[in-house]
């Protein structure tokens, strides 16, 4: 029912039908809320609380899932490499929270992290910490792993409490739907707010065309998921997808996902070569408490890495995790935000000496 609810939402948010007519008045009225709130904060910035290290928002407009967590993967891994020590927050959705934000590193609880925190610490192996609260999670990240040198949010662009250096918004084809905030429209935020960001990321499938975006946007990437190796979940052999799929070409294969956008997977796979005889599209952040996978008849079932971190338990010998990588129109986009970042953390740096310097007099 839900499933069905938002699809039809999503239909009626392509266009400016009879549906975003009649919720027009109701998006006035959020669109005053959401100009109140930022004005309320630009009001007293004491509010807002500014790290000494680097603070990277990626996040979204559009309500839902755009595909957010492969990019905050790829920005954390591209900076490891060139020497920084990232650590990430998260709301850490579906999650029962303490008063105290949870932090840990390595191999991560869903139960207790989020689906999505345990697959980034899992990819990463950096910090993760997670509660509503932004400004409480990334003080208890820096103070439980001081090494860390950048923080990045993993959702958040609408958390004004928390100051950021740098802000990243990741779309798909949907682009910016009718244009109309909510209910009228899917926009979280004014369609403007796009010319206030550093990077958007256009999250696309091989056949889809990128979104239309108003002229002069600076730093405007398109992003295609790949497959690139297959895990075995119950033996945790990896291979590479190409080697996979010649050995698996001619088998009854399904696929399921758990995701925002559960159709991009299937998509992906097939696009690929993949045959796919069955699929499921459960409901994003779905907990797999129970298996779904018995119905399923096909020999081998394809599923993603944000599944996988929960699908361990039923020891299904089916089971595969798919883990995708980016392709991206301009890959030297990540070099240019570690070059950004590095001048903001000299900045940052200076500012805290000269600061500490005056205090002694």
């Amino acid at each position: 029912m839900k499933a069905g609810l938002e699809h039809a939402l999503h239909r009626a948010w392509a266009r400016k039908g009879l549906f975003s007519q009649l919720m027009w008045p109701l998006s006035r009225l959020y669109a005053a809320i959401v100009a109140g709130r930022r004005a309320g904060y630009e009001r007293r910035p004491e509010r807002v609380h500014h790290d000494t290290v680097p603070v990277v928002v990626v996040g979204n407009i559009y309500v839902g899932g755009t595909g957010k967590t492969p990019v905050v993967i790829a920005l954390t891994q591209a900076l490891q490499a060139r020497g920084w020590t990232p650590g990430i927050i998260s709301r850490g959705y579906g999650v029962k929270h303490d008063v105290r934000p949870r932090a840990g590193q390595g191999q991560l609880d869903p139960a207790l992290f989020g689906d999505e925190p345990a697959l980034i610490a899992a990819e990463t192996g950096a910090p993760v910490c997670v509660h509503p609260d932004r400004r409480a999670a990334i003080r208890r990240l820096r103070r439980q792993y001081p090494a860390i040198d950048v923080v990045i949010s993993d959702d958040g662009l609408q958390h004004l409490a928390l100051g950021r250096d740098m802000e990243i918004v990741v779309q798909d084809a949907r682009g910016i739907g009718n244009g109309c905030l909510l209910p009228a429209g899917p926009l979280r935020e004014p369609v403007e707010r796009l010319e206030s960001v550093d990077f958007i990321i256009n999250n696309l499938l091989p056949t889809e065309t990128a979104p239309a975006l108003p002229t002069g946007l600076a730093h405007v990437v398109n992003m295609c998921m790949e497959p690139r190796e297959v895990e075995h979940l119950v033996t945790g052999e990896r291979q590479s997808w190409a080697h996979w799929l010649s050995a698996h070409q001619n088998a009854p294969c399904a696929a399921v996902a758990a995701i925002g956008r559960p159709e991009r997977f299937f998509g992906m796979l097939q696009h690929q070569g993949l045959k796919l005889q069955d699929t499921l599209a459960l409901p994003d952040h779905h907990g797999y408490e129970v298996s779904p996978f018995q119905a399923l008849k096909a020999e081998c079932i394809l599923i993603t890495p944000k599944d996988a971190v929960k699908c361990s338990r039923h020891a299904d010998a089916r089971l595969y995790c798919v883990h995708p990588g980016p392709r991206f129109s301009d890959a030297t986009w990540l070099a240019l935000a570690a070059e950004m970042l590095r001048a903001i953390s000299d900045r940052k740096l200076a500012s805290a000496r000269a600061e500490a310097l005056n205090s002694d007099f």
